[in-house]
């Protein structure tokens, strides 16, 4: 017994700093950190034997599970430094939530190379928006609201539940092309994470339930020990990252977000084909 607890600090402490670096990129970029919870759980779980074919699955999952109580504190943190549009989160809502349970849907039919795979490129491409001097390009000079409307959030709601991501990831380029400011895009962005992580954990614990390989404290595909650990110490941690975004011009916080996006894509694709 004693032998086991010992086995599983080392992933305990790997948790817990997940949690830290994860709240805080939540409230300094509006990701909700979940572009950094699932490629180090994807890791953690392969360390400790978890078979390859659900693992992407069970850290999409537990990342989603933490991204709920994330993103509260998140855009609570935003709404208080009026940072949160409400008008397209009226426009966009809905449409982000039925994608994220389309989203959903489509990833347990799919193996965890090619959720890598997704991951990895999309990060990318959204990295490199970010980091290429592009803040004057924009797609229109203000979020569409006629017919066209629910095409952009619910492509971003599906491929962001697909992800494990709060939904910022894509959220914010998508809006800082349509005119937005990088720290209004951010703010509004929080509150989406809670439409995608929402039906997107129901979605994944019902999906993993008659899984026979899921790893010790699992409910379906969330890892309950991760959640635990993790989403505590992100909903401390996402104030502090609020508040330093707010100490940043609109360049650096969009380089800041773009240079870690290019970190993480590269791990994942690496992951993806090795």
């Amino acid at each position: 017994m004693m032998d086991t607890v010992m086995s599983l600090l080392p992933l305990a402490a790997m948790m817990l700093a997940t949690g830290v670096v994860a709240g805080i990129l939540a409230g300094l970029l509006g990701v909700g950190g979940g572009i950094v919870i699932v490629p180090v759980l994807d890791t953690a779980l392969g360390f400790y034997g978890v078979d390859p074919a659900i693992r992407m699955h069970v850290a999409v999952a537990t990342s989603l599970a933490c991204i709920v109580v994330t993103s509260i504190s998140s855009s609570r943190a935003h709404h208080a430094k009026g940072s949160v549009d409400f008008s397209i989160v009226k426009v966009w809502g809905p449409a982000v939530f039925i994608g994220s349970i389309l989203g959903t849907v489509g990833a347990s039919y799919v193996d965890s190379q090619i959720l890598s795979a997704l991951f990895g490129g999309i990060a990318l491409l959204v990295a490199l928006k970010m980091l290429l001097p592009m803040d004057d390009v924009n797609l229109s000079q203000d979020v569409p609201r006629g017919l066209v409307a629910p095409f952009p959030p619910l492509v971003i709601g599906g491929l962001s539940s697909m992800m494990g991501i709060g939904g910022g990831t894509l959220s914010v380029p998508v809006l800082t092309l349509m005119n937005q400011t990088i720290h209004k895009a951010v703010g509004t962005a929080a509150i989406f994470g809670l439409l995608i992580s929402l039906p997107g954990t129901l979605g994944f614990v019902v999906s993993g339930l008659s899984d026979p390989r899921l790893p010790i404290g699992s409910l379906g595909y969330v890892n309950i020990i991760g959640f635990l650990l993790i989403s505590p110490v992100t909903v401390w941690a996402a104030p502090i990252g609020a508040k330093f975004a707010h100490k940043l011009d609109k360049r650096k916080l969009g380089m800041l977000f773009g240079g870690f996006l290019f970190i993480v894509s590269c791990r994942m694709i690496y992951r993806t084909f090795v």
